[in-house]
């Protein structure tokens, strides 16, 4: 049976996104470059460190003024936040201000290589669902971590492919899969990716979909940057959904001998 591959949008929490990227509103070289790079990604969700905004003077350039709100959805994120409490303190601030009840959740366990603190995203995951936040945890590539998660009351898990800003692409294909396999909520791959192959890569493994920052606004070109992640989450997802074929050790002739006619 032919994959449906038209109208195949992402829904998380029963919110229905017409992009699987997801992009972020950090390191570019000018608002205005942002803004350009949002068009042409496509995306519809867009991720908002709330440390990172002014939300007390008006009168202020805001990296708010360069985002379309009727066309894209907010997605605030605690970056930056090393402890549960700190990163629930941060989530109450953006709903308080009216950015979104949907919280990106980081809590960082270590400054060099800002890995999650496992521990306390479980447990900031666990007070926020209660409290009636849809919760994206970003979390390590590790499927026990990414099951007591969803447990927790996460809408969706968000492991990491490599660490963030590190453009290695993913690192672990092996456990991304694993974490499909037995996810029951959406899996969004987030940080680690460099280039348009690796966000292929990510949805050929059946990810939900891929967020990214840095590999779009540290480009050298960051709009064109931003159009070549549209096509490959688009390529990597047709592709998971029409089904690969088995890797083989030898060669397979592509016309078999079977059936061919030889001369007399």
């Amino acid at each position: 049976m032919t994959p449906n591959t038209q109208n195949d949008s992402l829904v998380i929490a029963g919110k229905t996104f017409s992009s699987r990227l997801i992009v972020g509103t950090g390191k570019y070289p000018s608002h205005e470059i942002m803004r350009q790079a949002h068009e042409a990604s496509e995306a519809t969700l867009i991720t908002v460190a709330v440390r990172r905004v002014n939300l007390t003077d008006r009168n202020q350039e805001s990296l708010l003024d360069f985002i379309d709100r009727d066309r894209f959805v907010l997605l605030p994120n605690t970056a930056g936040c090393y402890t549960a409490e700190d990163a629930i303190r941060t989530a109450h601030l953006a709903r308080e201000v009216g950015l979104s009840e949907w919280i990106k959740l980081e809590v960082i366990g270590d400054e060099r290589t800002l890995f999650p603190d496992n521990a306390g995203l479980l447990e900031a995951t666990r007070a926020l669902a209660k409290e009636g936040f849809v919760v994206l945890p970003y979390t390590n590539d590790d499927p026990v971590a990414c099951r007591k998660l969803e447990d927790a009351g996460a809408a969706a898990v968000m492991p990491l492919g490599a660490p963030i800003g590190s453009g290695l692409g993913i690192q672990n294909q092996n456990n991304i899969q694993i974490i499909r396999e037995f996810s029951r909520v959406p899996v969004i791959v987030d940080a680690g990716v460099g280039t348009a192959s690796d966000a292929a890569v990510a949805m050929e493994l059946g990810a939900d979909g891929v967020l990214m920052n840095t590999a779009i606004a540290g480009a050298k070109d960051p709009v064109a940057m931003a159009d070549a992640m549209k096509f490959a989450v688009i390529a990597g997802r047709r592709a998971y959904q029409a089904g690969r074929i088995v890797r083989r050790r030898y060669a397979t002739a592509s016309s078999p001998p079977e059936g061919l006619v030889t001369n007399p």
